[in-house]
């Protein structure tokens, strides 16, 4: 199941909770029982995996850029 991020605009309470896909959004907050509780969007973590994701990663035998002898 899934884990949300959750903030109350009206006592900035931050939680989180596990829910289910088919739940109703929570709009109560559980700190003060206002309906001000809003849902907290963030970057999902990824991780790359294998060659070519790096700089260094360069093709064998590659030559820079301006360096000329």
């Amino acid at each position: 199941m899934p884990t949300y991020h959750y903030r109350c605009k009206n006592c900035g309470y931050d939680f989180t909770q596990v829910r289910s896909f088919t739940d109703a959004p929570l709009t109560v907050c559980p700190q003060c029982g206002q309906k001000q509780v809003h849902q907290v969007y963030s970057a999902v973590p990824i991780s790359f995996k294998g060659s070519g994701f790096y700089r260094t990663d360069g093709r064998s035998g590659s030559t820079k850029s301006g360096s000329k002898k």
